[in-house]
């Protein structure tokens, strides 16, 4: 569905979506990070999340080709670099090493607003089976060329060292996952694939890092996004044998100062995760909210606006503020909100606060006393907010 064709449609266009000006910025900044093969980028990814790994060079890396038919031809032929992928690592899974200059989601070397958890990933990590760096088949027949002696997996002699264990960067994937009953299309800006054969999503934006810090709004919005393809990825690497591990710290990769040169810094995002599978868990399927909608109900938006209007209105929203930068549909359903008196228009935090009370009215008769058990404690903290207002206004009207 074509939402903002449909908001359009309803005569509530949203301005959501990036500036012209700031996409052709990304785009120039992203093109910069992945220039040269990824050399930056890579260098940046082997700093901050992989320091105990060899580090990566012309030889060792390898982007391959991603070009497919849609996105389901895209998501398989990503699917299928991944798992061979694995046979271009011939390095032992190890773990981690804790990276001091890891940050939890919220700010780069700032405060820990959102609470994720400080520090590395420790998962199961299962060990990806050692392969070749040639992509050759054990046992196969390597022909007339083959060196007499030589270790078959390699081409090395004995007691030569092999080829060093590859780095794999994935650029513009497409991965998917289930929400709702419904396959959902990602494209992460990059997937890297480490010597030991563990994955990493690598998240670039055009905000800037200043002095090591960023807006940890837009920090924590990056860690969300990355969550998801995180999890993506998991999903993905459960139908592999042996199963691959995907490394929960992604690098987040943004300008410099107020320069166009790239830094970076790992971003835990195992809080996010949690939060992601939880809500995904949640969801209603979409095949139950269809059986719900009247049987004539429709989303086409060369509809007659009133029979629109009515489709849609037959569909349960839920707006909060923070939707006026993620959806299509906010302008909407803030207006549907505001007509309907919703505290939801205050925020998620306030509607929080206010328990059972769901209207501005209803709010305002239970501070006056007219309603409202004065058991609830949203009750009583509101009419004890209402008694300190009414002392203050008439000690002002004293002076």
């Amino acid at each position: 569905m074509d939402k903002a064709a449909l908001a359009h449609a309803l005569g509530a266009p949203s301005g959501f979506g990036q500036s012209q000006f700031a996409f052709i910025r990304g785009h120039a900044f992203e093109s910069r990070v992945k220039k040269d093969g990824g050399e930056e980028l890579l260098r940046l990814v082997h700093r901050h999340l992989d320091p105990a790994a060899e580090p990566p060079t012309a030889a060792t890396v390898r982007v391959p080709d991603l070009t497919a038919g849609g996105p389901e031809g895209r998501a398989a032929r990503t699917a299928l670099v991944l798992k061979e992928s694995r046979t271009a690592s011939g390095a032992e899974e190890a773990d981690e090493e804790p990276d001091k200059d890891a940050v939890d989601g919220s700010q780069p070397g700032a405060d820990r607003g959102d609470g994720s958890v400080p520090g590395e990933d420790r998962g199961d990590g299962s060990v990806p089976s050692a392969g070749q760096g040639d992509g050759s088949v054990p046992g196969a027949d390597r022909g007339s060329d083959a060196v007499p002696g030589a270790d078959p997996s390699d081409g090395s002699l004995p007691g030569e060292p092999g080829p060093p264990p590859a780095w794999t960067l994935l650029d513009h994937p497409m991965l998917t996952l289930d929400v709702a009953g419904t396959p959902a299309f990602l494209e992460p800006d990059a997937l890297v694939v480490h010597p030991d054969g563990s994955w990493s999503v690598v998240e670039i934006k055009s905000f800037p890092m200043i002095d090591g810090s960023a807006e940890p709004e837009k920090v924590g919005a990056a860690a969300r996004q990355a969550a998801v393809y995180v999890l993506a990825l998991e999903r993905l690497a459960q139908r592999l044998h042996p199963v691959p591990r995907v490394r929960h710290r992604v690098l987040l990769v943004c300008p410099k100062d107020f320069s166009n040169l790239p830094t970076a810094a790992p971003v835990d995002v195992r809080k996010q995760l949690a939060v992601t599978r939880r809500q995904l868990a949640r969801l209603t399927r979409v095949e139950d909210i269809a059986a719900t909608l009247p049987e004539d109900a429709s989303f086409d938006v060369s509809l007659p606006p009133n029979e629109l209007y009515s489709s849609v209105e037959s569909v349960p929203s839920a707006y909060a503020p923070e939707c006026l930068s993620t959806c299509e549909m906010a302008f909407h359903c803030r207006s549907r909100a505001r007509a309907e008196s919703a505290v939801t228009t205050l925020g998620r935090s306030v509607r929080g606060d206010l328990g059972g009370l769901s209207t501005v009215e209803a709010v305002l008769a239970a501070a006056r006393g007219e309603s409202g058990d004065p058991a609830d404690p949203a009750v009583s903290a509101l009419r004890r907010a209402a008694a300190l207002r009414a002392e203050a206004l008439e000690a002002g009207a004293c002076r």
